[in-house]
This record gives C-alpha cells, structure tokens and sequence, in this order.
C-alpha cells in the first residue's frame, strides 16, 4: 500500500510539481505512493473555501510533501497548509525543486523543524517515510497479494 502524500506548492511551480508525481510511474525510481494536491488553483477568492478545499485535499493523507521553489517562501498559503498538516498528525518534508538548490525554505517549514532535502528522486521514498515516522504514522508494510479472479485478472 503506497503512502498518502499531500503536495504542498506555491502556484509558480505546479508545472515541477506535476513533474514530481509522475516520478510514482517511473520504473527507474523506487518511489512507492499516491498523491493529493491543488495543482489547478480553486475558482474562489473566498478564503474559507479555499481552507474547505485544502482540508478535503488532506483527507486520508500521512505526509504533506512541500516542493519549494524560488517563491514558495512567499506563499501565503503555504504556512496554512503546513500547520493544518500539523494539526492533523501528518508528516512534513521539504523538497526543493529541481535546479532550485538555493530556493529560500519557508519560515513555516523550519518552525515545524521540518527536513528540507535537494531533489533526487532515488531518496524521495525513504525520505517521505522517515517524515511520516516521526510523526508518529505507521509504518507501511509491503502491500498484500492481490487475489486473482477465476478469470485471470487482477
């Protein structure tokens, strides 16, 4: 069963961000999970829909994942998303976006004494793990056999 992941991300980057959850289908990349996010900007200037639509976003998810580019420390929702994150138990990591080694981290991320990591896929999965354990989320075990029908297919 793959971890639940919310991906956290100023507007700016969606495309990276787009980018970054396809790495779940590349067989070259041992990154084992499912993603939740905003990447399509939520038609309201209401802030307490937006707060509605985040929360949904975060339902059933373990580690919010925030993929930090040049102006995500600017974001004025990326703080939200982080504490509402925190108060519902979940892990948090910070990514920074490909080419973006020197992107400022977030002041949220840091008084949530979060790890921050440069982009390198081949440590994504253990990295997302380790946030989610020191959350206090379970460990998530290899996933159960699928059964097979009388047919043959899965």
């Amino acid at each position: 069963m793959p971890r639940r992941v919310f991906i956290s991300t100023a507007y700016e980057d969606a495309n990276q961000a787009r980018g970054f959850k396809l790495l779940q289908w590349n067989p070259n990349v041992d990154f084992e999970f499912v993603t939740r996010d905003l990447l399509s900007p939520v038609d309201s200037r209401d802030p307490d829909y937006i707060k509605s639509s985040i929360r949904e976003q975060l339902k059933g998810t373990s580690v919010t994942s925030v993929l930090i580019g040049q102006t995500t420390a600017r974001s004025a929702w990326i703080p939200w998303e982080i504490e509402e994150s925190i108060v519902r138990g979940n892990g948090v990591i910070g990514i920074r976006l490909k080419g973006q080694d020197d992107a400022p981290i977030p002041q949220a991320l840091k008084d949530a004494g979060a790890k921050v990591i440069n982009w390198d896929p081949d440590k994504f999965s253990d990295e997302i793990e380790k946030a989610a354990l020191i959350a206090g989320r379970p460990e998530l075990g290899p996933a159960p056999p699928r059964s097979v029908g009388a047919s043959g297919c899965r």
